[in-house]
C-alpha cells in the first residue's frame, strides 16, 4: 500500500529526478513555456512554484536558496528580475498545464506547461472582454440592415394583365342585343 506517499518518482533514482526537475524548472523560467508529459509537468509544478514564491523576496539568502535548486545563474537572474515582478500580486498558481493529446510513439499524455502571466494571447483576450448583448423579440433583421436605409428601386410600368383588358363588344354581340 502507498499510504502517505505523495512523491511521483517518475521511474528514476533520486539524483536523476532532482537533476531532471532542476533542468526542467530552469527551462521553464528561461523560455516561459515547455512541452512535456503530464506526469512530469505535475511533478514540476510542485518543484517550481515554491521557487517563484521565494523569488518575491529579493534577498541574498533567497537567491542562494533558489540557486541551490536550479543550478543555473541565468535562470535565477531572470526569475528575480522578470518573473517575480509580474507575479508580485498573485497569491499562488503561477503555472498552467494545457493538455495537448497523446504522443504517437508510446501514447503518453502530453501537455504544455507555461507561466501564467507570460501568455500574451490569453492576456489580450482577458483585457478586451466581449460586450454582453441580449436578444429580445423575434426580429431577424441584422444591425447592418437597420443602419443603411434601403434605396427605392425604380419600377417599370405595370403591364395590364389579361383579365384586366376589357373586350369591346363586336358587331355581332350588339346585333344580338337589339
Amino acid at each position: 500500500m502507498r499510504h502517505g506517499k505523495k512523491v511521483n518518482h517518475l521511474g528514476r533514482t533520486s539524483a536523476h529526478r532532482k537533476a531532471m526537475l532542476s533542468n526542467m524548472a530552469a527551462s521553464l523560467i528561461l523560455h516561459k513555456r515547455i512541452n512535456t508529459t503530464l506526469a512530469k509537468a505535475k511533478a514540476l509544478r510542485g518543484y517550481v512554484e515554491p521557487l517563484i514564491t521565494r523569488s518575491k523576496d529579493d534577498s541574498t539568502h533567497s537567491r542562494r536558496m533558489v540557486f541551490s535548486y536550479l543550478q543555473n545563474k541565468e535562470a535565477v537572474t531572470i526569475l528575480f528580475r522578470e518573473v517575480s515582478v509580474k507575479v508580485a500580486s498573485r497569491p499562488g498558481g503561477y503555472t498552467r498545464i494545457l493538455k495537448t493529446g497523446n504522443r504517437l510513439g508510446d501514447n503518453a499524455e502530453m501537455c504544455m506547461m507555461e507561466l501564467v502571466d507570460f501568455n500574451e494571447n490569453m492576456l489580450a483576450a482577458k483585457a478586451a472582454p466581449k460586450v454582453k448583448t441580449t436578444r429580445r423579440g423575434r426580429t431577424t433583421k441584422s444591425k447592418a440592415d437597420e443602419a443603411v436605409p434601403a434605396k427605392p428601386v425604380a419600377k417599370a410600368p405595370k403591364a395590364p394583365a389579361v383579365e384586366d383588358v376589357k373586350e369591346e363588344p363586336t358587331s355581332e354581340a350588339t346585333e344580338n342585343k337589339e
